[in-house]
């Protein structure tokens, strides 16, 4: 893509892109999706997880920005230079297809959220509904064609203009704050302590993945900062910001309403929030936001998507097909496949009872894979830098070690807290995707998989046919 200085991207426009691929559909469904699963208590004992295990993993970005500044393709290329090619390949097609699955669960929360206004739009998946999410896909598919500069401008100014209703939601919240309300449902359910509590705050943690994905925005494009060390710094700040948000839009609707009706309340729940404290007027203010904000999300993700699958193909992990790039310089065949696949799911989603909540989950399962790798390879790479250092762990290193660590345990637990059936149905995808990089081997000549590597792919073959049954006798719903 770009390479001249130039065409650089500074520390704002860095953190614009880990916040602009954070900060979408998931921030303004979180009221009812908590709400259906707990209750304050609850919330806060979640995001202290959530918020200690993804700063962990942001630390993990950091460090590897620094220590590793020749790998620059973020997550894919992490993962291959510690665990190999195979490996490399399946955390860039799970966070590719976990980048594809987000962006479909943006235009069915978009049709979901005009369905208020305009009944043919339903819950989002209509048929009115994905005909005109398919004209919306190709339009940003030209933008996407002009060139990542053009493309992360246009992220930058969608990023400031869609934080601003997000804030001022939370001011009016601030404003109408009612303790007792507040402690009403902090202590509802409160015989629940022990394992309840804990299954409470374990429904809640996918839903944390999803919004927390797009953390390594910043490393995903380090070829284009202006300084590597912007690339850490992006990646902390935006975590901060978004964390103070997401917390905050938690939290605060408990003060305003039972719990019971932040439950059942219609998608986008933040929108619903404001209705019934404000009435239309509340609606129609935080909707405008939500589009906005989805639809800087959407470009953001999709620029990540293109760009996971030229860097994999670079590094002959993916056919060459996806190196080839147009005059401003876009890998248009990797461009060309994401707007396919989110099409094609789009598409789909009109046989699904909950289309958004399936888009969610299925994009923080198939998100895992590659974090777990990434923070995997942290403790590798302190490890391997200590070795360096006369075998000792000390100083920084030892930090680093621990913080890895850290972030490998939280990230294991989310696999366990997602549950079987999103692991096999990750595994249906995992398992097809491979004849991709069986492709790229092929065509390079090269050997495709070690024996490990066979075991892996008969582990994810396992999976899938595990799914494909569940599917058939009805034991897995989607």
């Amino acid at each position: 893509m770009a390479t001249q200085l130039e065409t650089k991207l500074s520390l704002p426009a860095l953190t614009a892109m880990v916040v602009g691929s954070m900060v979408g559909a998931g921030i303004f469904s979180l009221p009812r999706n908590f709400a259906r699963a707990t209750g304050p208590f609850g919330a806060v004992i979640a995001w202290t997880v959530a918020g200690i295990g993804m700063y962990a993993l942001a630390r993990v970005f950091q460090a590897l920005a620094q220590r590793r500044p020749e790998l620059d393709a973020g997550v894919f290329a992490y993962a291959r230079a510690g665990f190999g090619d195979y490996l490399g390949f399946l955390s860039a097609f799970g966070y590719w297809m976990a980048g594809c699955f987000g962006n479909v669960s943006y235009w069915v929360l978009i049709k979901s959220t005009l369905g208020a206004f305009v009944p043919a739009f339903g819950d989002g998946n209509t048929a009115t509904a994905i005909i005109v999410s398919s004209v919306g896909i190709w339009l940003f598919h030209l933008v996407m064609l002009r060139g990542v500069q053009q493309a992360t401008m246009i992220n930058t100014i969608v990023t400031v203009a869609k934080v601003i209703p997000i804030v001022l939601f939370i001011v009016i919240l601030i404003v109408l704050f009612r303790a007792d309300m507040f402690r009403a449902n902090l202590w509802e359910g409160s015989d629940q302590i022990g394992v309840g509590l804990f299954t409470q705050v374990r429904a809640t943690m996918l839903v944390t993945v999803f919004v927390f994905v797009g953390i390594e925005g910043a490393s995903v494009y380090s070829r284009y900062a202006k300084k590597r060390s912007d690339v850490g710094a992006a990646t902390i700040t935006g975590f901060v910001a978004v964390l103070c948000l997401l917390v905050l839009v938690t939290l605060l609707p408990y003060a305003s309403l039972p719990r019971a009706d932040l439950a059942v309340m219609r998608q986008p729940s933040m929108a619903a929030v404001l209705g019934a404290l404000l009435g239309p007027f509340g609606v129609v203010f935080i909707s405008a936001g939500l589009i906005i904000s989805i639809l800087g999300a959407y470009l953001a993700w999709s620029l990540i998507c293109a760009e996971v699958l030229f860097a994999a193909a670079r590094l002959e992990t993916m056919p060459r097909i996806f190196t080839r790039q147009n005059e401003h310089k876009v890998p248009v065949a990797a461009v060309w496949l994401t707007s396919s696949v989110v099409q094609m799911f789009v598409i789909s989603t009109y046989w699904s009872t909950d289309a958004f909540a399936l888009m969610l989950n299925l994009t923080s399962s198939m998100a895992l894979i590659p974090y777990f790798l990434v923070a995997a390879y942290g403790i590798k790479a302190a490890r391997h830098d200590s070795g360096q250092d006369g075998g000792t762990l000390s100083g920084a290193l030892r930090t680093e070690y621990f913080v890895a660590m850290f972030a490998t345990l939280y990230t294991a637990f989310l696999l366990f807290a997602g549950g079987p059936k999103f692991l096999m149905l990750s595994a249906m995808l995992y398992a097809p995707g491979t004849v991709l990089y069986v492709v790229a081997k092929r065509e390079r000549g090269l050997q495709v998989f070690s024996k490990v590597e066979w075991v892996i792919f008969a582990v994810a073959a396992c999976g899938a046919i595990a799914a494909l049954i569940g599917l058939a006798t009805g034991t897995i719903v989607i």
